[in-house]
């Protein structure tokens, strides 16, 4: 049973899946969409050669407007931490190599959850091997004084709750077009929120020539802004090819859900006025 669970998890994870050193987590984020659903699952992997160790918690965590993340003790203003509503088991998970195992996530306390959106980030860490380290603290003894130094490595998983219904608009803006010194061509801009829910989806760029051709020049897939941030900002490179030539022609961006049924936003880039 362990075998055939492992394999389907080995199919079904790159669809969506996040990795952090040899650990692989999919789906990349849990969303509750109101209270129907109670229980969610994760499915974790130890893609590497050594038995693992991961310790789970709630952190809380900020979002910079270039999508770097903070950990932080209290929301900002329009921000709400989904921890105090969500249950998880197990907390410690040790993985033998190409071992495979769930996590579950429960929603809890429905019944205080006010219209909005709820969000906090699952933590899994990497625990250091306890009898690794002895054997090396052994070994130094006997050589001399030592240093040691064992990386540690996490990974964190949003867990988004949304109560009521959506009101969310996105919008791109401040493209621009630019080659660095290197002849890589890059594109930047702005995606704008607005909204009481967070936005996250894909995004693809396409080049169209004079001659009318297009050809897909960048993507990204997972891209999300989460609340309160009403604007990432957001620099891409893109795929350079002898078809392509970024001295003419339009550059368009499209962002879409994950699943590229709905479009959130699209905007043109005039590579003549950039």
């Amino acid at each position: 049973m362990r075998l055939l669970f492992t394999v389907i998890f080995s199919i079904i994870f790159f669809l969506n899946s996040v990795a952090q050193g040899d650990l692989m987590i999919f789906p990349k984020r849990l969303v509750f969409e109101g209270t129907q659903k109670r229980a969610q699952t994760l499915y974790l992997s130890n893609n590497g050669n050594e038995i693992e160790t991961y310790r789970v918690s709630y952190l809380e965590i900020r979002m910079g407007s270039k999508g770097q993340f903070e950990t932080i003790k209290l929301p900002d203003p329009g921000q709400r931490f989904a921890s105090p509503y969500l249950r998880f088991y197990p907390r410690t998970i040790t993985l033998a190599p190409n071992e495979a195992q769930v996590v579950k996530v429960q929603l809890t306390k429905t019944n205080e959850l006010k219209p909005g959106e709820y969000r906090s980030h699952l933590y899994f860490r990497a625990v250091p091997e306890t009898k690794s380290d002895q054997k090396n603290k052994e070994t130094n003894d006997k050589k001399g004084f030592d240093i040691s130094l064992t990386p540690v490595y996490g990974v964190s998983i949003a867990n988004i709750i949304q109560i009521g219904e959506p009101e969310v608009d996105v919008s791109l803006s401040d493209l621009n077009f630019e080659v660095l010194k290197n002849n890589v061509p890059i594109i930047s801009m702005n995606f704008n929120r607005q909204g009481k829910y967070s936005v996250y989806g894909n995004f693809r760029v396409y080049h169209t020539s004079k001659k009318g051709k297009e050809t897909e020049v960048a993507v990204m897939k997972g891209f999300a802004v989460y609340v309160p941030s009403a604007t990432r900002k957001v620099r891409v490179k893109l795929n350079t090819s002898k078809d392509v030539d970024y001295s003419s022609g339009l550059l368009k961006v499209i962002h879409t859900s994950h699943a590229e049924g709905e479009i959130y936003a699209t905007e043109l880039l005039n590579l003549k006025s950039s």
